[in-house]
């Protein structure tokens, strides 16, 4: 805790000097178009004669807003890293001739003309303000170093000032006080003057309003997109278990029926025959487990068919491990989230069969409101981790394709906890 309180003046001190530095620089800048005014306003009163004078004057203010405006978008992104956005292509103050075509629709626009009396009506102001902050600055340092100014007195004059032992302390006490606001009023300052920047040379209400519409249509656009390729996969994922089951399956099923019926049919057949046909007999039968658990992994029929109860009592089932296994559901999710649910699940508990050293497991499915909440828990020895390849970043990834939430809390010694919350509202 003393690090912090330690650190925060030093923080404190390096944001005034920041704020400062940007409200100096914002003086010349703001200041820019002035002399043209002014000049304008001088012509006027000596010869009488308005329209030259305002016709110059117009021109050049024009010409030099472009300047200007680029000049305070670079003060603003150096010094304090904020980006005014433009809200349209402008063209660039130094190649008229290459813009040529952009300047009549950059003259029709309002945002040029809102440039316009930013530089002229606001930036003699807000240069005002930053002379005032920088001139408290200069009264505060003042003030502070109002012992050390007195001591460059002559011994004899100081002598002869009557306020010397009244007046100079307050001088100091002052010039603190001025210092110790300075961060807070410059910051106050620095904010306002972005803020008024951001409305005035950035985008405005309505073009804002704009992009964010075209941004929301945006993502919207995107997120059917995820959803219908997600929906793709899926179905493909399902055409390939359903031809993988009907075909290539039936097909090894009556190739391991007919090695069968060979051996039990033909005991006449020689030694090396019958061994032959044994083995390829075993490897059939070793091929069709294989593929039933390939197909499984895929998309198990029975999810298609019966729902995510039945096909995770079948999971169960079929894990060495005990598990005790709870479903509350209402009603059929989703497909997708069907799958998403029993893919975490079926990997889950691969993973405690290879990496848990469990006895037991824990396997709870409810349907909280429109989210389905999967947990799988089991007693280990924990410390398991989603960066050491041990299929939970996976996990991870297969959850978030459905915009879920994956969690696991796996500490040392155990027990280790998966879970998955995943959206199912229709």
């Amino acid at each position: 805790m003393i690090r912090p309180r330690l650190r925060r003046p030093a923080l404190l001190a390096r944001r005034a000097r920041r704020d400062a530095g940007f409200l100096a620089s914002g003086v010349l800048p703001h200041l820019a178009l002035v002399p043209v005014w002014s000049w304008a306003v001088t012509f006027t009163a000596r010869t009488g004669h308005w329209k030259p004078g305002l016709q110059v004057a117009a021109v050049l203010i024009v010409l030099g807003t472009p300047l200007v405006t680029a000049v305070q978008r670079v003060r603003h992104r150096a010094l304090l890293g904020v980006d005014v956005v433009p809200a349209a292509p402008t063209p660039e103050p130094w190649s008229w001739a290459v813009a040529a075509r952009q300047v009549p629709h950059w003259l029709a626009s309002a945002q040029t003309w809102r440039q316009v009396g930013y530089h002229l009506l606001l930036g003699p102001l807000l240069a005002v303000v930053e002379l005032l902050v920088l001139a408290a600055a200069v009264v505060g340092l003042a003030g502070a170093t109002a012992y050390g100014w007195a001591w460059a007195i002559p011994a004899q004059d100081r002598r002869g000032w009557l306020g010397y032992a009244t007046q100079l302390p307050c001088y100091t006490l002052a010039g603190l006080l001025l210092l110790g606001a300075l961060p807070w009023v410059a910051g106050a300052a620095a904010r306002s003057e972005s803020r008024v920047a951001a409305s005035m040379l950035g985008p405005s209400r309505s073009q804002r309003l704009q992009r964010l519409q075209r941004l929301q249509q945006r993502v919207e656009h995107l997120a059917e997109s995820r959803t219908g390729l997600i929906e793709a996969v899926d179905a493909e994922r399902r055409r390939i278990e359903r031809d993988l089951h009907d075909g290539t399956q039936q097909r090894l099923v009556s190739l391991a029926v007919n090695l069968g019926l060979v051996l039990a049919t033909t005991p006449d057949l020689p030694a090396g025959a019958r061994a032959a046909v044994a083995e390829a007999h075993r490897e059939a039968k070793h091929a069709i487990a294989e593929l039933n658990d390939l197909v499984r992994g895929l998309h198990p029929a029975v999810l298609e068919d019966r729902g995510l109860d039945a096909a995770l009592s079948g999971l169960a089932a079929r894990h060495p491990l005990p598990v005790r296994l709870r479903v509350d559901l209402d009603e059929r999710v989703p497909p997708g989230v069907e799958s998403v649910a029993y893919f975490v699940i079926s990997e889950a508990l691969a993973n405690v069969i290879k990496h848990a050293g469990a006895t037991r497991t824990e396997v709870t499915v409810r349907q909280v409101g429109t989210v389905l909440r999967v947990n799988v828990t089991d007693d280990g020895l924990g410390g398991a981790n989603p960066c050491t390849g041990t299929g939970l970043s996976g996990l991870a990834k297969r959850v978030g394709s459905v915009d879920g939430a994956f969690h696991i809390s796996s500490p040392v010694g155990g027990p280790t906890t998966v879970t998955a919350e995943l959206p199912c509202a229709r």
